[in-house]
């Protein structure tokens, strides 16, 4: 019964445990539950997981509750450091992990510059918030650009009419309503 109640702690794995316990695991050939068992682990997964690890070279690190409160939030950066981040992270493979604790910026953003970066070029990650056609010079816009601030203009005001049109029915219609008969 003992081991069906859900368990109210979190469990807490030194590294040197877990190399003992894959080490058992992998030498005696006892299975996954004498395993846990033997070490006290919570669950067979958990050791399946330390195990992938040790077979493919990787190091083992102290369990910890913690793990979300050290995601980083992310903050401001110049194009500049865009690029920078973006070539550091495809020289080192795609380590976005890497990238994010020595830059100090979220996984999610390294990843989709490194994206965006990869499809067009540096340029893509200019922030370009805020800069629509409406604020460039009318000088500086080429003719494609000029058709399409002429259209979004006509479309604004279409949208404009509409809405003026329809409260003139409106108010017509209540006025029709409200005459005595």
């Amino acid at each position: 019964m003992a081991g069906l109640t859900e368990s109210k702690t979190w469990k807490r794995y030194s590294p040197q445990l877990k190399r003992k316990a894959v080490e058992y695991y992998l030498k005696e050939a006892m299975g996954a539950q004498k395993t846990c068992e033997k070490f006290n682990i919570s669950s067979s997964s958990v050791l399946r997981k330390w195990i992938k690890l040790y077979t493919n070279g990787k190091r083992f690190k102290p369990t910890s509750k913690r793990w979300n409160n050290q995601m980083n939030k992310g903050r401001k950066t110049t194009w500049k450091e865009r690029i920078e981040i973006v070539q550091f992270t495809i020289a080192n493979n795609l380590d976005y992990h890497k990238a994010e604790t020595v830059y100090h910026v979220s996984y999610q953003q390294v990843y989709r510059w490194v994206r965006k970066y990869k499809a067009n070029g540096p340029e893509a990650l200019r922030d370009r918030r805020g800069h629509t056609l409406k604020s460039k010079p009318k000088e500086s816009l080429t003719e494609e650009e000029n058709y399409k601030l002429r259209i979004k203009e006509l479309e604004e005001r279409n949208q404009y009419l509409e809405a003026e049109n329809g409260l003139i029915k409106k108010l017509k219609e209540i006025e029709r309503r409200n005459r005595p008969v």
